[in-house]
């Protein structure tokens, strides 16, 4: 598919954590995936945004162990041709660009213009965000590195600034300086002086333009990246559009903001104002900022009794939560987990992540519900020599061909009709019904109905761990001993 200098190809980066939005956002199903502020995920809502653009086949961008996450989310959002690059380990902004652009230029034939986006970011008003695409369309077209800048309606300490510098045409102008995350005198001065805007981290520029300073200012993210995009490293995956950068040269990027490596250094830096409702979620104080509060100051979420609550965010998950004599709180419950944090200190969530961590927890990576190529499942309990679970497979998938080393599993299917491979035998386990797996025994499971297959599985044995899997065959690519 060839590209003109004017197409427009958006390129989403659906890497990162958010660790500040624990427990919801994990490592394993992060903030981006999550239905946060809304029914759909923040990458849906993102790629959903780009309705009001006419561009090209949206690019995306996440972490090898995002990939199926990222993929299903795709396809819900009808784009199941949408190319998927992998990074193999987290080398920052600077290089996620990088190999779009590069992917862009060596394998869709052409020098688009690059329109860069988180995919975890709140934009409500899209014919705001058109606009100032379109403000900055002729000016990256001319190969200026156009960045959009929100109007602050606060001193707000968490984010980055730019500052405005001449004007150039159209509401554009010239970028002055960049400044980090200032203290609030700063912050408080740069609000009243009108010239100051929040950093998006969204980019408007043309390949070449991107990877011509690139070249000039960090060359070796470039030739790391380069060197990854090697024939046959982008061969797309059976069943999905996977494109995999080499990772041990992909390694050998430094790890680099897009700010730090060009953006804050290059003379051809643009700013475009954004007016769009934005913001970055990066933390639950900036949720309840975005979100819709009550009479009180409240953001409820869920099922919530508040009396004589203030300012508050509650999300009570699948719970009934009840708070009494409550002022700027926030309560998060998950299935597996509760916060409860000042509302100006949830900043420092991540600290508290890294110290469950430290403690070998497995509540900073894993929700109880884990998602899979094939389906979910949710483990409902669990005790010494015991786990049971619920599992969900979609129509027309199958779990892999596989066996444990330590595990006995029993399967009673509640809805639907598994089709079961159990060491050679093959039969089928309808509804009420059930089967055995022994430890040992190579087995597969597969719903061929068209509606979502429900079980309830009882592992027993002497280990329990998702890493006793010994995948012979799978659909997705998945081989060896994993527990993705």
């Amino acid at each position: 598919m060839a590209h003109d200098a004017g197409t427009l190809l958006p390129v989403v980066l659906a890497g990162g954590y958010g660790t500040r939005l624990w427990p919801a956002s994990r490592r394993l199903r992060p903030k981006q995936f999550l239905p946060i502020g809304g029914p759909e995920s923040l990458l849906q809502r993102t790629l959903e945004r780009l309705e009001v653009l006419e561009h090209a086949m949206p690019m995306v961008v996440c972490g090898e162990e995002h990939r199926f996450l990222a993929a299903e989310q795709l396809r819900a959002s009808g784009l199941d041709d949408a190319p998927i690059l992998l990074e193999p380990e987290g080398r920052n902004t600077a290089a996620a660009v990088a190999v779009a652009a590069l992917h862009a230029v060596a394998i869709l034939d052409g020098d688009p213009l690059l329109l860069v986006l988180p995919s975890d970011h709140l934009l409500p008003d899209r014919e705001a965000f058109r606009d100032a695409v379109e403000a900055g369309r002729p000016f990256a077209a001319k190969g200026r590195l156009v960045t959009f800048g929100v109007r602050p309606d606060r001193p707000e300490t968490g984010y980055g600034y730019i500052a405005r510098g001449d004007e150039l045409g159209g509401g554009v102008c010239d970028v002055a300086r960049f400044v980090e995350k200032p203290d609030r005198d700063t912050a408080e001065g740069f609000v009243r002086s009108g010239d100051f805007f929040w950093n998006s981290g969204m980019f408007l520029f043309r390949a070449s333009a991107w990877l011509g300073e690139l070249e000039r200012h960090e060359p070796a993210v470039l030739a790391a990246c380069r060197e990854s995009l090697t024939p046959g490293g982008t061969a797309p995956d059976r069943l999905y559009p996977f494109v995999r950068p080499d990772a041990e040269a992909f390694a050998k990027s430094p790890k680099i903001s897009v700010d730090k490596a060009v953006m804050e250094r290059t003379a051809k830096a643009a700013l475009v104002p954004l007016d769009a409702g934005w913001s970055d979620i990066g933390s639950w104080s900036a949720l309840w900022e975005a979100g819709e509060r009550d009479r009180n100051g409240n953001l409820l979420r869920g099922d919530v009794l508040a009396e004589d609550v203030r300012n508050c965010l509650i999300d009570s998950g699948d719970a009934l939560v009840g708070c009494i004599g409550l002022d700027d709180l926030v309560v998060v419950v998950t299935r597996d987990a509760v916060l409860v944090a000042d509302r100006d200190r949830t900043q420092d969530v991540q600290g508290l992540v890294e110290a469950i961590r430290a403690e070998g927890r497995p509540e900073h990576a894993d929700h109880r519900q884990v998602f899979r190529p094939w389906g979910w499942f949710d483990t409902v309990d669990r005790g010494d020599r015991y786990q049971v679970k619920r599992i969900a497979v979609r129509p027309g998938a199958r779990l892999s061909l596989q066996y444990h080393r330590h595990r006995a599993e029993h399967w009673v299917v509640v809805r639907g009709a598994a089709h079961v491979s159990n060491d050679g035998r093959h039969y089928v386990v309808s509804e009420n019904e059930s089967t055995f797996i022994p430890a040992g025994s190579v087995h597969s499971l597969e719903n061929r109905g068209e509606s979502l297959l429900e079980l309830i599985e009882i592992q027993s044995g002497s280990y329990l761990g998702e890493d006793d899997i010994v995948r012979l065959e799978d659909m997705y690519g998945r081989e060896g001993d994993c527990d993705q």
